[in-house]
């Protein structure tokens, strides 16, 4: 009989599958076979085969492209013609989507099925046409082969995406989301996790995390020396964090829709003000966190509520005015479907999430472990950042259309969405606020988390951390691997803006403690148990929901 997770996988899975229908991909199959763009580059095309059948081409891939760094790509003259036909395939699709006109959302969608196309038909994803794989097949006596076929049937079997991280090195709770701490509060929609002090004495005013809601809490308590929470404990800081649950539509969840995650952070705020002894609340959201965070404090903010100590918005965008992966999802299919899918309180299964991510990186994310994984035999790789990447969380929906909705139209200078059956204001969000980007995010663009900034009010900070998306937050202060840019963003445009920023070698989290306790009060001594009376503690932290 099948597991309920499995049987919702497929009843969500037209939603799931909401990146882009069949009709949106053939408006931009057509897009890429613009036959004006053919004709004007069809002489070149026939120029570079002609050298390439004559051993004269010089095409070739960066340097930096591990798919075809074994020797015998440029050895052996099969394999040479091999990879210097792909790379002219690469450059063809790369003129057509130039060539592809309308607004940045069609161009998009271009380049996304152009990407999937190109990494598709690399020779290196097949046995015959890699010649690392057929030396490995030949060194093993077919061993390889046979771990390979044995990878390939564990990945078709749950899905079909090639495994990219052994989530069973990394269990949840033993190696990873260990930070000392306590469930304080539980209900139908999260958990609420308090973190035990560090130091004798705490700043007065809490800090409370929202994580995405589609993804898994912990990539904010990744592991010792690389959690954000962690950190902000040993700074002295009183630390919570929301788990939300992984919605199961069979349990009525696929209700649940931006004004439930909205009203249940205020739930949340509420807890942790009485546990802290604290009449206000700094704030953290990450990526959809950060969004529906924003999303409450303008709502709060149009009804005079006063205003949060500090919010910190990390990856987070707000607005659809720059290119975006929301936008280029959203079309009118894909959002018939979605609404579909909403009345009908189906969820989008994680599985379905997880993959539409990793296309829009194909090579990195997808093929790169389709050979590793398939062709060469071995086992996926021990990374906790991949770990937590694979361990992938269902959303509801009814939030992803409402979300879309709001992304996309509601902040355009008209009055804002109603939330909670009142407007909400983002220009009336009055305090200080601190934003990261990644300069090579590829979900969240560093421009259009510039944009948040412009849409909001109080004093603001940004941060640009040189990394993608992930990176740009899982960033210690002892390992400083990524550079970053900041500055007050008070220019009119995101290009502006980085001409003139300062730049920093390492990270930023130790700029963002000072920032963060400069507005989190005086000191008191911490408290020798956690929770409240009214509050008791219901178990040690990682909780029960960041298990299901």
């Amino acid at each position: 009989m099948d597991n309920p997770e499995a049987t919702e996988d497929r009843a969500g899975i037209a939603a799931g599958a909401a990146g882009l229908p069949p009709l949106d991909m053939l408006d931009a199959a057509a897009g890429l076979a613009d036959p004006a763009a053919v004709l004007r580059n069809m002489p070149w095309l026939a120029g570079e085969m002609a050298k390439i059948a004559g051993g004269r081409s010089e095409l070739w891939f960066d340097e930096r492209d591990g798919r075809f760094a074994d020797k015998a790509w440029r050895a052996c003259p099969y394999f040479r013609v091999l990879g210097q036909s792909y790379r002219l395939y690469e450059l063809w699709m790369d003129r057509m989507c130039q060539a592809v006109g309308g607004s940045w959302q069609r161009q998009a969608r271009a380049r996304f099925l152009a990407g999937v196309a190109a990494a598709v038909m690399s020779p290196a994803n097949f046995l015959p046409t890699n010649p690392a794989a057929l030396r490995r097949a030949a060194q093993t006596g077919g061993m390889s082969l046979m771990h390979g076929a044995q990878n390939m049937a564990r990945d078709l079997a749950r899905g079909g995406m090639p495994r990219a991280a052994d989530r069973e090195r990394f269990p949840v709770g033993v190696k990873i989301a260990v930070t000392p701490g306590a469930v304080v509060y539980r209900e139908e929609m999260f958990e609420l996790l308090q973190y035990a002090p560090a130091t004798e004495q705490v700043r007065a005013v809490p800090l409370l995390m929202v994580p995405p809601q589609v993804n898994r809490y912990y990539i904010l308590d990744l592991a010792p020396g690389r959690s954000v929470a962690e950190f902000a404990v040993a700074q002295g800081i009183q630390t919570f964090v929301m788990v939300w649950r992984n919605p199961r539509a069979t349990l009525g969840h696929g209700r649940w829709g931006v004004d439930d995650y909205v009203a249940a952070q205020e739930r949340a705020a509420e807890v942790v003000r009485q546990i802290a002894g604290s009449d206000t609340v700094s704030w953290l959201g990450l990526c959809a966190g950060g969004m529906t965070v924003a999303w409450m404090l303008a709502h709060l903010a149009a009804a005079g509520a006063a205003p949060a100590a500090s919010a910190t918005y990390v990856v987070t965008m707000l607005s659809g005015q720059q290119p975006n992966v929301v936008g280029m999802s959203d079309t009118r299919q894909a959002r018939a479907e979605l609404a579909l899918a909403a009345r009908a309180g189906q969820v989008i299964p994680g599985t379905a999430l997880r993959a539409l991510f990793a296309l829009l990186r194909p090579n990195d994310l997808v093929y790169n472990y389709l050979v590793s994984g398939w062709l060469m035999g071995e086992p996926p790789p021990p990374f906790d950042v991949l770990a937590w990447n694979d361990d992938a969380t269902a959303v509801p929906a009814r939030f992803a259309l409402e979300a879309t909705r709001i992304v996309m139209d509601g902040w355009d200078g008209a009055p804002g969405p109603v939330l909670l059956g009142a407007p909400a204001d983002l220009g009336k969000v009055g305090c200080d606020s601190f934003h990261v980007a990644g300069y090579t995010d590829h979900i969240t663009p560093w421009r259009a988390c510039y944009s948040t900034t412009q849409l909001l009010g109080g004093d603001k900070e940004l941060t640009v951390v040189r990394s993608g998306h992930i990176q740009s937050f899982v960033n210690p202060e002892d390992k400083p691997r990524y550079d970053c840019w900041y500055g007050p963003p008070a220019a009119p445009g995101p290009d502006e803006w980085l001409a003139t920023a300062t730049f920093q070698h390492g990270s930023w989290w130790r700029r963002w403690a000072g920032w963060l306790t400069a507005r989190s009060g005086g000191m008191r001594a911490a408290s020798a148990a956690l929770g409240s009376g009214k509050f008791p503690p219901l178990g040690p932290a990682p909780g029960s929901y960041a298990l299901q």
